[in-house]
């Protein structure tokens, strides 16, 4: 008997021992098979598969009294430099505390800024801000000058906005709503808001439980030995159902009902359309219009800023793969086809041979780009993963014309991705940090962005436009302790979301890329992160702060789609390594590193008439023995064909796969320069932590500098930049382009047009171009000496914000019956008829003469609105380049 005890008591500690060896450490975290421990936060999955977490947020600790707001002009960040904000020392009597008076565009830091003392929690701040020096201006020049020397005209003003750095103010300009909004009562031009601040906000804690409590029977079961990742799958599993709505589709998380083009896309491609392909199909079909695929609400009016809507036909080809359905294909092809078509002349640069458009996902303006890029800008610069997902698009369009033997257009697609790889791959690839380069932008001439951006990385090795270098992506792309950040290095003074951000779904996509490269320790790392946000925050958050992992950013969601939809991919497609091909196969090639060692078993997995149940046993990403229903085979795969029950069972070699993986801490760039011409030099402010600056003209480095801050120029017409370096050489962004001498040679607006104009606010010398007026402007202009030439317009789009919506216009210029580029003329805001920007540029050799231009309304130009599509336009300029 004392033997026996012995035994027992020895098999438990053994037991015990193996329950706590870690799967991953890090400095920041450690991941086990029941729990994760974050420095004093645990955690940890219970007998009953529930799982409990005392994580809190940092964002959680007491607030000092020392407060930071700003004001905003027309939800724009234009009262005072990046950066500066007013510094106000908040001191309530019985509750309440009024603000001395701020005067509009100047900065207030309070004598006693920085106080070390705790603000009370739901004290009533009160505002008080002077804005009599903006309507001054109004009413000696009809316009006020921002900090940003944007001009506002009297009529566009639609109210000032409160900004601050304390619950429930944020940052987010763009998105100021009317509880932050100033009023001013009385007409003496001071305004005043009345707000409690340092609030509770429900968002900065996490539940410290959670239970399976929906019913899941439904979606396919996972048994496994690992109690971390069987409760995770199970939770992803719940969070599917609740994001199940009653007409079929797909909500987008838990704050976002409806469905978006993008999100539904890379939910389905990694997980949802396993889990529930009828709810996937049919959140597809509602983001279709007009036999194209609909660019949800963004940037400037959504396409063609922002670009990246083929994202649906990587969905559309995956739920082809599962179902083999014929007649999706044949609609999903014309769908694919028809947009593929409006985009290759709307959004291709014919001159580079790649797609222009916003970043994939990142559609935050200043998240991802300097400050002064305007949604045009965006337009015209060139991203990474946006023209990853072009290219895989043409790919998926030819292999459907060649099941659907449309032979010519399978010839055309193909040779389409083709160029467009080798594009890729000549114009981003960065030889020196062994990855692909963010983005090319600039304005007359490009620059290249040379920070790294996850999605586009991932997409390069899965879908082989890296070739041979994949293993150097994976190798060199930075992922700091808490996962994969989106862009690196981070833009600084930005509150984290996309930049100094992590997404879920993004990780899971580089850990798929990992995986097909075959790498261990890169692989080990990537689920380990992925695990332990789901676990801290008992959900599946859309994203987490990159330079701690906490899930306080700018904004945030539980069970967001594609997060949800990464938690199941982990299991379908890197764990069981399921791959569908178009012959109706599933391929098995399993990824499990060996702290990653269990015993998994699959069932309930139905694919069109087939119910699968599958079993694994081991690690590593060979597999010794491969059998179907007992029977072992050499191939590892299972037909789809036909129907019936299949037992497959899988046993890992338990080979190792190591590689090597570039985990750094997280890194800020320095800030992006603004410099301005006096007379012959070119100036602008020191930027802390700079060494060195960079001077360009025309887009070729001109001159550099070390400590000082200016450099003589030329006195001929040239574009400059500057850029800033630190002490490793990580440079800032390109600044934006300044002119020496006034660059318009030429301004034409003798158009051939109807002058009649409908909006009562619009500014003088313009003309109105909307889906029934002025569809077609004709005009001549004289050319005094042949060359390369810059064309755009003088414009205004007052159909919606800057931000968002779906009017941006588009249309055609022609020269000399030559159909030229499209026209850009993106939203500048709601209302704001008389605030002028320029449309993208366009490069033209022109010979000495006259030429003929005309702008016309052509079917590409369709807007994803349809029914408004409307700009009022100024000048034509003529640049020589």
């Amino acid at each position: 008997m004392k033997h026996l005890l012995i035994l027992l008591l020895t098999y438990g500690l053994l037991s015990c021992n193996n329950t706590q060896k870690p799967m991953h450490v890090n400095r920041d975290y450690t991941v086990y098979n029941n729990k994760v421990v974050q420095g004093k936060y645990i955690a940890e999955v219970k007998p009953d598969g529930s799982i409990t977490s005392n994580y809190a947020s940092p964002g959680n600790e007491l607030h000092k009294r020392t407060i930071e707001l700003k004001f905003s002009i027309n939800n724009k960040d234009n009262e005072l430099p990046f950066g500066k904000n007013h510094k106000i020392v908040v001191t309530p009597q019985n509750g309440v505390y009024t603000t001395p008076l701020i005067t509009f565009g100047k900065q207030y830091t309070d004598s006693k800024a920085d106080i070390n003392e705790v603000l009370e929690l739901n004290t009533t701040l009160q505002i008080k801000l002077d804005m009599s020096r903006v309507f001054k201006e109004f009413e000696t020049t009809g316009y006020y000058k921002d900090t940003n020397g944007e001009k506002i005209s009297k009529n566009d003003f639609k109210g000032v906005f409160l900004a601050g750095n304390i619950t429930p103010l944020n940052f987010d300009f763009e998105n100021l709503n009317e509880d932050v909004k100033l009023k001013d009562e009385d007409g003496d031009h001071i305004y005043e808001l009345s707000v409690k601040i340092n609030t509770h906000d429900p968002d900065k804690y996490v539940k410290p439980f959670w239970k399976l409590s929906e019913d899941i029977s439904q979606y396919p079961q996972l048994k496994t030995n690992n109690p971390l990742i069987q409760s995770l799958y199970n939770m992803a599993l719940e969070e599917t159902r609740l994001l199940s709505e009653d007409d079929g589709t797909f909500r987008t998380g838990a704050k976002w009902a409806g469905v978006w083009t993008r999100d539904v896309s890379y939910a389905i491609v990694l997980g949802m359309g396993i889990a529930d392909t009828q709810r996937a199909r049919t959140s597809l079909l509602k983001k279709v219009k007009r036999n194209r695929i609909v660019q949800d609400t963004g940037s400037g009016g959504a396409w063609p800023v922002s670009s990246d809507r083929t994202t649906w036909s990587l969905a559309a080809w995956e739920l082809y793969l599962i179902t083999g359905d014929q007649q999706w294909l044949e609609f999903s092809y014309q769908v694919i086809r028809n947009t593929i078509e409006d985009d290759r002349k709307v959004v291709y640069n014919n001159k580079s041979g790649l797609y222009r458009g916003e970043s994939s996902f990142l559609d935050w303006r200043t998240q991802t780009y300097p400050r002064w890029m305007d949604n045009v800008d965006i337009y015209q610069s060139q991203n990474l993963g946006t023209n990853m997902v072009h290219y895989k698009t043409l790919l998926i369009a030819s292999e459907m014309a060649s099941i659907l033997n449309h032979e010519n257009d399978q010839e055309r697609y193909y040779a389409w991705s083709e160029n467009l790889k080798t594009a890729i791959n000549n114009k981003l690839w960065n030889e020196e940090k062994g990855y692909y380069n963010q983005y090319i932008y600039g304005r007359n001439h490009e620059f290249v962005s040379p920070k790294s951006e996850a999605l586009g990385e991932a997409f390069s090795v899965l879908y082989e436009v890296a070739d041979n270098k994949a293993g150097t992506v994976i190798k060199n792309t930075p992922v700091v302790s808490w996962g994969i950040p989106c862009v690196y290095p981070q833009i600084p003074e930005i509150t984290p979301y996309h930049n100094n951000g992590i997404w879920p779904f993004v990780q899971t996509f580089w850990n798929l890329a990992i995986a097909k490269t075959g790498n261990s320790n890169a692989l080990e790392h990537g689920i380990s992160a992925f695990y332990r946000a789901a676990a801290m925050f008992l959900t599946n958050k859309e994203n987490m702060v990159a330079e701690n992992g906490d899930f306080m950013t700018a904004l945030n969601s539980d069970r967001q789609l594609w997060s949800v939809a990464g938690n199941l991919g982990h299991i379908y497609k890197i764990f069981f390594g399921m791959n569908f091909t178009t012959d109706s196969k599933i391929w098995f090639t399993p990824s499990i590193p060996k702290s990653y060692n269990a015993n998994m078993e699959l069932s309930n997995l139905k694919i069109r008439n087939k119910d699968l149940n599958i079993k694994i046993h081991g690690y590593g990403n060979k597999i010794k023995s491969f059998r179907i229903d007992g029977k072992k085979s050499e191939n590892h795969f299972i037909s789809l064909l036909g129907q019936g029950k299949h037992i497959i069972e899988i046993e890992m070699a338990n080979n190792d796969f190591y590689g090597e993986y570039n985990l750094v801490p997280n890194k800020f760039h320095i800030t992006t320069p603004e410099p301005k011409i006096v007379d012959t030099e070119i100036i602008w402010d020191a930027i802390p932590n700079a060494v060195k600056y960079e001077i360009y003209k025309d887009g070729s480095l001109y001159k550099t500098t070390t400590d000082i801050t200016k450099a003589s120029i030329d006195k001929e017409p040239a574009e400059y930049t500057v850029r800033a370096m630190d002490i490793v050489n990580t440079p800032s962004f390109i600044s934006e382009p300044i002119y020496s001498t006034p660059q318009p040679i030429c301004t034409f607006n003798n158009y051939s047009a109807d002058k009649t104009v409908s909006i009562p606010e619009a500014p003088t010398g313009i003309i109105e171009l909307s889906k029934t007026r002025n569809t077609t402007v004709n005009w001549k202009a004289n050319c005094k000496k042949e060359g390369n030439y810059v064309i755009y317009f003088r414009y205004t789009n007052g159909s919606g914000p800057w931000n968002t919506d779906n009017k941006c216009a588009i249309r055609t210029l022609w020269i000399d019956n030559q159909k030229v580029a499209p026209v850009i003329m993106a939203q500048r805001g709601t209302n704001e008829w008389k605030n002028l920007g320029e449309s993208n540029r366009v490069d033209f050799h022109l010979s000495k003469g006259t030429h003929a231009f005309k702008l016309t309304f052509e079917p590409e130009n369709e807007n994803m609105n349809v029914d408004t599509n409307t700009a009022l336009l100024g000048e034509m300029i003529l640049e020589r380049k």
